[in-house]
């Protein structure tokens, strides 16, 4: 129904019409009209309301923080798009994706958000907190679903975690809480360390609230804290030094995605300085690294499939929730303890997820 007569209050008359008096020729028993009413009803509810539903097929912006053929990129892009598959996607099915790579460049990342939205995806998905907040100032209006964000509240991301607010949502990997329980850990495989140093982005506000939450747990064991603050590549080797300087006995390597583009040369480094190193990322341990005790990331990225699912079908991201990790890893490298003359307790051993030899 349609035109102006439309908006002026029903009428006697045309009440009467609506329960069985002739209206423009015809006749309409309550039954009927009841009928016609929900066959409206779910005509409105099947209108399409996504750029797949309209026929054109949904594009999804990937920006990520590493190289295309890293192997976390790969890792990503295999549990991302097994969550697609799972929620009924296929990338060139009925889907398109996007990619881009910042490759360990973080200067890069507004430039690539702004080539997505000069794209005009229908959502774009990140991971970590630098990329999520290159998008967020690339667009207020695209979605943006990010993944492994240690503190979205604290990054600036979100209102908060029930109501992100704006045009963006996803998963955060709550950094700060896990702090505490990784030198925990580190302390009960070596109970002699009694200082310990933490690496740590200078530019991250999340790394703040996980150094915080590592000095309150440090001073409950009565572990002193030397924090090891870098900037770029180059401060990473000075930083050693620094902890040797130090007389640190332990290393823990807080989580951030320039800590994991440059994994190789922070694991080398802490192999070679002998220093029991907990990490917040299990492809550290991967590469030859200790220990680490994170949530499964890629449990994280499946789930991030989700959210692109429920934006394509009309929800708007300030209506989902942040989600947090269900899933916890204890990793650990025997292969590594042996190298640098270190004995994991069977007790520790026991606890982990998984032991690589």
């Amino acid at each position: 129904m349609t035109g102006s007569s439309e908006q002026r209050a029903v009428s006697s008359k045309d009440a009467a019409a609506i329960h069985g008096t002739n209206v423009i020729g015809f006749t309409l028993s309550p039954l009927l009209y009841a009928l016609c009413s929900v066959g409206a009803l779910l005509l409105a509810l099947s209108i399409p309301t996504t750029a797949q539903q309209s026929g054109k097929m949904p594009r999804v912006g990937l920006l990520l923080p590493w190289s295309p053929a890293s192997g976390v990129s790969l890792s990503f892009l295999e549990a991302f798009n097994a969550g697609l598959h799972e929620v009924g996607y296929g990338e060139g099915r009925n889907l398109a994706i996007e990619h881009r790579y910042a490759e360990g460049v973080s200067e890069r990342f507004p430039k690539l958000a702004a080539e997505l939205v000069q794209r005009k995806v229908d959502i774009i998905v990140t991971t970590a907190g630098p990329p999520s907040r290159a998008a967020m100032q690339a667009t207020n209006t695209i979605p943006i679903v990010f993944t492994q964000v240690s503190d979205p509240v604290a990054e600036g991301l979100v209102a908060s975690l029930a109501r992100p607010g704006g045009n963006i949502t996803g998963l955060s990997q709550i950094g700060p809480e896990l702090a505490g329980k990784r030198l925990e850990l580190l302390k009960e495989a070596f109970p002699k360390i009694s200082r310990v140093a933490v690496l740590r982005p200078s530019s991250s506000r999340s790394s703040i609230a996980q150094f915080k939450e590592t000095r309150v747990a440090a001073k409950a064991m009565g572990v002193e804290v030397q924090s090891l603050e870098w900037r770029s590549f180059d401060d990473i080797a000075g930083a050693f030094k620094a902890a040797a300087a130090g007389r640190a006995d332990a290393l823990i390597v807080l989580q951030s995605a320039f800590m994991n583009t440059h994994r190789t040369r922070i694991v080398e480094l802490a192999t070679k300085s002998r220093i029991p190193t907990m990490f917040a990322e299990r492809t550290h341990v991967e590469s030859g690294g200790l220990m680490s005790y994170a949530p499964s990331f890629s449990d994280l990225q499946r789930r991030a499939a989700r959210y692109v699912d429920k934006i394509l079908k009309g929800v708007k991201p300030a209506d989902l929730p942040v989600e947090q990790p269900t899933k916890f890893e204890l990793v650990i490298n025997l292969k590594t303890a042996k190298q640098i003359g270190l004995t994991i307790p069977p007790n520790v051993l026991a606890r982990a997820d998984r032991v690589i030899k």
